[in-house]
């Protein structure tokens, strides 16, 4: 699998498990109704079963997705919740991405 078939998997996996994480807040901070836990549980589950489909090994996967997670938490953050990220927010997104490249580029197995 290269680069650019792995990408749409990454955000994939990403909204998946920030989905699975904002219903419980929802539920938590804002007092939504308790029903939304179980769309929470299944987005978590769809997105452990997500990680699986990545073709490298785990501990790789895990530290590549990282980068494409904070990139996807910040789009979520502006479109979702309406609050636009920072020069600095962005920034810190850019390193992320640089050090997931460099981690999913230079790997060997």
């Amino acid at each position: 699998m290269n680069i650019l078939q792995a990408l749409p998997l990454f955000v994939a996996t990403a909204l998946a498990e920030i989905v699975g994480c904002y219903l419980p807040y929802l539920v938590l901070r804002e007092q939504r109704t308790p029903w939304l836990l179980l769309p929470a549980a299944a987005s978590l589950a769809l997105f452990a079963w997500l990680l699986t489909l990545h073709p490298t090994a785990a501990g790789r996967v895990y530290a590549a997705y990282g980068g494409i997670y904070i990139a996807v938490a910040l789009l979520w953050l502006w479109r979702v919740e309406g609050v636009r990220p920072t020069a600095t927010d962005l920034l810190g997104a850019a390193l992320c991405l640089a050090g997931a490249a460099v981690i999913v580029l230079g790997a060997r197995r």
